[in-house]
């Protein structure tokens, strides 16, 4: 029988290959069936229990810490293998604004979470804790083996504080730091045998009557997925608890943790009546609701006002309006930013003429985008975060103009942040006439600047692709293509890493005067051709 490490990784194919729409074959059809049935199964089957340690029933929470017998290595690598899966994905979104906002909310979850002892050891240095966002407009958020989180762009349009936002946040960070992913994909090897005598049983007998041996198997399927629906429902009360701790720590508002169960409830009432709640892998809404609200101080609920949060009303406009892909969607926004009633509350106000701004800009339409950002930025903002999304959506604006001046004036003279380091960068790249390349001047800074950035922060792919682009302007073509390489291993492309690297040694063998580029080419190019080959071993 497979390990939980080969049974995760070909699943994971198989569910990969079912996104894109290939038909699976009949092979593959079949692998797929026991797979499903094995992993509902093995992810949880009641009155099993790994030998010297307690057993997991609906009415007993799992023993915080039981990894089971995953390792935090291979946790880590069945996370980079869906990862790389998602970053290729189109629906991917590397949003500097966006990014750094829910940054600001990840990392005091981070550090709460540290300072609880939830989040220490081999855990805390080797999983990647980083937030992938998609531009899916759907109010969704999951977390992912090895400390990869994806959320929806549609969770942050539809929430109307950060709270809601970190509270969603925390709840994912506490399914990794309790590894639960671990500790379902670890049941395989103890409960399969179980599966594997219903399955042979159900063909056994099928061939005598086919309807007695559908029974049996159809019978197996829906104990292992009653089996798996009671663990999922414990383990999703256990984040709940976890990460209510975690937001409370890091500074945010209890109340978000419920505003964002009444939300969701809200948002699901046209499909859930509320019926069948042992058939659902989450507790029912109304139950955590109640839980969260007996969790809240007496003394403190009620207590606290509803925040006047311009920054996340800004942040969910910009969800809006990046995740609108259709034409009338955009237009839509922009309609409501121009009839905007003038007596409408600041919040109001200042969302819909940024998501209007943003999606003319969408639109090409750079006159209209610019009005409506000029009247967003007269508007009384005294939120000091909201003032600076105004001044990058007008660097942004500007970056659309070919405006050099006004788009380095937004990113600031000397940016430290990723938002005006990257606005920086793409301002100085610019062609300063059209037909003209970027000043060796100008891409020199930029690659002074990116090369800073990148030395701290080796992951940053679009910092990389930018630096590779100054480079180039530089008239460094080994640079240029180291650049190059470290974009596509930041994003888990070790393959094409591997061609840009090789093109460098090429290159550097027809005749150098980098000899110090050449030697980290080298030294680069055998540490990724390691990588390679580990991933190589994966598939």
């Amino acid at each position: 029988m497979d390990s939980c490490w080969e049974f995760g990784g070909r699943l994971i194919r198989l569910m990969i290959r079912a996104k894109r729409g290939q038909a699976p074959t009949r092979r593959t059809a079949g692998v797929l069936a026991i797979f499903t049935v094995a992993g509902a199964l093995a992810f949880w089957a009641p009155g099993v229990a790994a030998q010297g340690q307690p057993r997991a029933t609906s009415a007993t929470l799992p023993t915080l810490g039981d990894t089971g017998e995953m390792s935090v290595g291979a946790e880590r690598r069945l996370g980079e293998r869906i990862a790389r899966e998602l970053l290729r994905d189109p629906d991917y979104l590397d949003d500097p604004v966006l990014g750094d906002y829910v940054e600001q909310l990840w990392l005091p979850l981070l550090a709460a979470a540290r300072q609880r002892g939830e989040l220490v050891g081999d855990m805390d240095e080797r999983f990647a804790w980083r937030i992938l966002l998609g531009r899916d407009r759907t109010i969704n958020a999951f977390a992912l083996p090895g400390g990869w989180l994806g959320m929806h762009l549609g969770l942050i349009s539809a929430t109307a504080t950060r709270d809601e936002v970190a509270a969603v946040l925390a709840h994912e960070l506490s399914h990794v730091t309790q590894r639960h992913i671990a500790r379902m994909m670890s049941q395989d090897s103890r409960v399969s045998p179980m599966l594997m005598g219903a399955m042979i049983l159900g063909a056994a007998v099928a061939a005598r009557n086919p309807a007695m041996g559908q029974a049996v198997v159809s019978g197996s399927q829906a104990v292992a997925a009653r089996s798996q629906l009671n663990f999922s429902r414990d383990m999703e009360r256990e984040a709940d608890r976890v990460g209510f701790g975690v937001l409370t720590q890091a500074g945010f508002e209890p109340e978000g943790v419920v505003a964002m169960f009444e939300r969701l409830a809200q948002a699901s009432r046209l499909n859930d009546d509320g019926s069948f709640p042992y058939l659902r892998t989450h507790p029912l809404t109304t139950e955590r609701i109640a839980d969260m609200r007996a969790r809240i101080p007496v003394q403190a609920a009620g207590s606290t006002p509803a925040r006047i949060d311009l920054t996340h009303g800004l942040a969910a406009a910009r969800a809006k309006a990046l995740s609108s892909v259709g034409v009338d969607g955009l237009r839509v926004l922009v309609r409501e930013a121009q009839s905007l009633p003038a007596d409408a509350p600041l919040v109001r106000q200042a969302a819909a003429l940024y998501g209007g701004a943003l999606a003319s800009l969408k639109l090409k339409d750079l006159a209209q985008a610019a009005r409506l950002q000029e009247r967003l930025a007269r508007l009384n903002l005294t939120d000091s975060p909201a003032v600076r999304m105004v001044r990058l959506l007008g660097g942004e604006i500007a970056l659309a103009k070919g405006d050099i001046a006004s788009a380095l004036a937004a990113a600031g003279m000397r940016p430290i942040a990723r938002p005006e380091l990257l606005m920086a960068a793409q301002a100085l790249l610019l062609p300063a006439a059209p037909g003209q390349a970027a000043s060796a001047e100008g891409a020199a800074r930029a690659a002074d600047w990116l090369q800073t950035w990148v030395t701290d922060r080796p992951g940053d792919a679009a910092a990389w692709e930018l630096l590779a682009q100054a480079q180039s302007a530089r008239g460094l073509p080994l640079r240029a293509l180291r650049a190059e390489s470290e974009a596509r291993v930041a994003v888990l492309d070790y393959s094409a890493a591997m061609d840009r690297l090789r093109a460098a040694q090429n290159l550097a063998r027809r005749g150098t005067n980098d000899h110090i580029e050449a030697s980290i080419i080298d030294a680069r190019a055998r540490q990724v051709e390691s990588l390679l080959r580990e991933q190589a071993a994966q598939r």
